[in-house]
């Protein structure tokens, strides 16, 4: 399937409306994130690959603000269990559209899928041996987090995983500081403007809260995860595993 190149924000727009995942910005979604957020590729496919430890077959797996449905896919590509229920969910119509098409490439009939258009906060977690919150939780706003949190680990069978991936920020404002301008600069480096980077991030900082990787592991422990740690870091961007012993 092929993806339009993100110009959203190419020309000048006289107002900044709110950042929504609507019809324009899922078009060009893939060029987007991949453009935008450092080492997407790499969490995204190891994803597949920590299903292959913590699926067993007869479980549900949760890709939870599912997008174009890169995550699913992942999973689908390498997991060994079968007859194993895979939950796809958004609340974006365009974007489920999106993953309808992008999953019926790797469809196989070891599993079920299920591809829903929902607001992930309700949603209940049944028999869950993988959750994955792939760039999702930071749009969610602080009151949410933690329900959405203790849903997931009361659905989550022992044994079971919790990925969540995010944009962290830093109290050392020295680094805070590197990392915004090296960040700034790999936008930059992936061919987007000064003017586009600008706009966007005028429109995305009103509804993505960032928190830093200390509260979130610290919110990860009170809700009752016995590991948590951070396996994959790029500048201010990374993903932590969170396990439920």
């Amino acid at each position: 399937m092929s993806y339009r190149q993100d110009k959203i924000f190419s020309l000048p727009l006289l107002h900044l409306n709110q950042w929504q995942f609507d019809q324009q910005v899922a078009d060009v979604f893939p060029d987007m994130i991949t453009r935008s957020v450092p080492g997407y590729s790499i969490i995204t496919s190891m994803i597949g690959k920590f299903s292959q430890y913590f699926v067993p077959s007869h479980t549900y797996i949760y890709d939870l603000g599912c997008s174009y449905g890169s995550v699913t896919s992942s999973i689908i590509k390498n997991l060994k269990a079968t007859d194993c229920t895979l939950i796809a969910i958004d609340n974006s119509p365009a974007m489920i559209a999106h993953c309808k098409k992008n999953l019926q490439q790797v469809i196989t009939y070891d599993n079920t899928i299920h591809i829903i258009e929902a607001d992930i906060c309700d949603v209940t977690i049944v028999n869950a041996s993988m959750v994955v919150l792939n760039f999702t939780f930071q749009f969610l706003s602080l009151g949410k987090r933690q329900q959405i949190l203790k849903s997931i680990y009361r659905g989550l069978k022992t044994g079971g995983v919790l990925i969540l991936s995010e944009k962290f920020h830093f109290d050392d404002h020295e680094i805070q500081t590197l990392f915004f301008e090296m960040h700034h600069n790999f936008k930059l480096d992936n061919g987007y403007s000064r003017l586009e980077i600008n706009q966007k991030r005028q429109i995305i900082e009103r509804v993505l809260l960032t928190e830093s990787i200390e509260n979130h592991k610290k919110i990860l422990f009170s809700i009752g995860f016995t590991h948590v740690e951070l396996w994959f870091q790029y500048l201010n961007f990374g993903s932590l595993i969170a396990l439920k012993y």
